[in-house]
């Protein structure tokens, strides 16, 4: 009797091993699925175009930034050609500023370029987006963000 209980104990150990093994080689493999769509999606990220700005969007520096945004209700964009977020960005800023009428504008700052402004501006995160009314912030914007979206917010 003692050696029957015994077998069977030994087979349910075997069991659940086999049951554990199997649970670890499909955790595995959907951690392996998971990691490569996440290199492919990071390479595709890295290799989104540069779009060329529209010539209705206005380029910032540290010599017109007041003067541009004096006045005004300009959505300003800080920006890196590095950032693949910022890179996505752009065609949707391009619209944005196509559309734009009367005393609405989009602007633009290349914070590898003028950092002074970045840091005037405490940005910390790219592409971050403010709205300035006559050079004064009333609203931030972090991330990418739909055309609606800001149009919404821009009235």
């Amino acid at each position: 009797m003692g050696i029957r209980i015994n077998s069977i104990k030994n087979t349910d150990n075997q069991s659940i091993l086999n049951e554990m093994q199997t649970i670890l080689i499909i955790t595995g493999s959907i951690i392996a699925v998971l990691a490569v769509l996440l290199l492919l999606a990071r390479h595709k990220m890295k290799n989104i175009p540069a779009v060329e700005d529209s010539d209705k969007i206005l380029t910032l520096t540290d010599k017109n930034f007041q003067h541009q945004t004096k006045g005004r209700l300009v959505l300003v964009d800080f920006w890196a050609g590095w950032c693949a977020p910022c890179r996505m960005m752009a065609p949707v800023l391009n619209e944005l500023a196509e559309e734009l009428k009367g005393n609405s504008h989009v602007g633009k700052v290349n914070i590898e370029q003028y950092q002074s402004l970045a840091q005037k501006f405490q940005v910390r995160n790219i592409p971050t987006m403010i709205l300035l009314k006559n050079g004064k912030e009333v609203n931030r914007f972090v991330g990418v963000k739909t055309k609606d979206f800001l149009l919404q917010h821009l009235q």
